[in-house]
């Protein structure tokens, strides 16, 4: 009997050591197989919108990618985590991504978030994509950041010179959101309004997440000016549209990205027609590869995406074209390639449009004027990227 027992407890836990190394091989291959991406993005909070739209844009990649094969044959395991729009939460939760090992971090969109976040991947030396639009996010040296659209510097010119050349306007009035994007927008508007030529004429703040409008477009009313530029979030845009429409403001409202997204359409209704705004991206590109990104975003999650889907969507099948390039998982050696790095739309259609990045992280590509349409954002004129002019 003892001999019995003694064998039965042998084989048991023979069992359990074969059992143990079998799952055990089995993590380490798993984890052989996958790399890890964060995401660090506005799920809840003031930018919400901008966010999720970022974040529905980089799964929808990764889906893609992996259900082709991943990336040098290894999937991407992508992990999502809510920055609440905190700045203070974006950057512990950089230094979790870290801690995980993460191979690139995406976001987050906010400019005020990454400014601060942004430190923890650069000390870790790992890339990072970024939404926002700040000019003063890639003028720190930080050779570990890279945007996912036009830094403001680039943006804004364009926008001054349809406002001088096609509106022939020679004051403007100015309503932008007192945080670090629209301080940083409004700050180079008028250094570029005023090398056209065009005057400030009312020069309004107003507060992220504001609700009334009503005296900031008495204010624009009242100034005497040409035109309106509108420089803020999409849902305090949406308002804007709504009051500036209730009050029947009848001068042209120009924009830079937000004011003609489709959330803004969709929040504004009626009260965004007419509403112009140079774009880096739209889901209304005349552009194939877009117009198949289009099709997929709304097919995977039942609506439309506004240019924050596709700036997360570009930027992760850049991660898997650099990443291919270099032929190895190495995030130094990732940055040091981003650098200078042109892309093409033909050869990576992922990308959906030619990019290229210079050493500072800032990216080069075609953009177009839109305007609002019957409720629709329209192409009016697609304009060249800086390098083929």
């Amino acid at each position: 009997m003892k001999n019995r027992a003694k064998l039965g407890l042998i084989k048991t836990l023979a069992f359990s050591s074969l059992l143990v190394s079998s799952l055990l091989g089995s993590g380490f291959a798993n984890a052989a197989d996958t790399v890890k991406i964060y995401g660090l993005v506005e799920l809840s909070g003031t930018g919400t919108t901008s966010g999720t739209n970022f974040n529905n844009g980089v799964k929808l990649a990764f889906k893609e990618i992996n259900a082709s094969g991943g990336i040098l044959g290894r999937k991407v395991e992508y992990i999502a985590e809510d920055t609440q729009s905190n700045p203070g939460v974006a950057k512990g939760l950089a230094q979790k991504a870290v801690d995980e090992g993460s191979y690139i971090v995406m976001g987050p969109v906010f400019s005020g978030s990454i400014l601060v976040s942004m430190a923890e991947t650069k000390r870790a030396e790992i890339p990072n994509f970024t939404g926002g639009e700040a000019a003063s996010i890639t003028q720190q040296n930080n050779p570990y950041i890279f945007r996912t659209s036009f830094t403001q510097s680039t943006a804004m010119p364009k926008v001054a010179t349809y406002i001088a050349e096609n509106l022939k306007s020679k004051i403007v009035d100015i309503i932008y959101t007192n945080n670090d994007f629209g301080k940083g927008g409004r700050d180079l508007a008028v250094k570029v309004f005023e090398s056209k030529g065009i005057k400030i004429g009312a020069d309004i703040s107003t507060d992220a997440g504001q609700v009334d409008f009503s005296s900031a477009v008495l204010k624009a009313r009242q100034s005497g000016s040409d035109a309106l530029f509108v420089y803020t979030n999409e849902e305090e845009a949406a308002r804007l549209l709504k009051e500036l429409h209730k009050q029947g403001y009848s001068k042209p409202i120009v924009g830079e990205t937000v004011l003609t997204s489709q959330k803004v359409i969709e929040l504004a209704g009626d009260a965004a027609n007419g509403a112009i705004a140079h774009v880096g991206l739209t889901a209304d590109a005349p552009a194939a590869n877009v117009k198949k990104f289009d099709l997929a975003f709304q097919k995977e999650y039942q609506t439309r995406t506004d240019h924050n889907g596709l700036k997360g969507y570009s930027a992760a099948y850049i991660v898997k074209a650099v990443t291919e390039k270099i032929g190895k998982f190495d995030s130094k050696a990732f940055a040091q390639a981003m650098h200078g790095i042109s892309l093409s739309s033909k050869q990576y259609p992922g990308i959906l449009l030619d990019v290229s990045f210079d050493a500072n992280g800032d990216l080069d590509r075609e953009s177009y004027m839109t305007k609002v349409v019957n409720g629709k954002q329209v192409v009016i004129e697609t304009l060249a990227s800086v390098n083929k002019k």
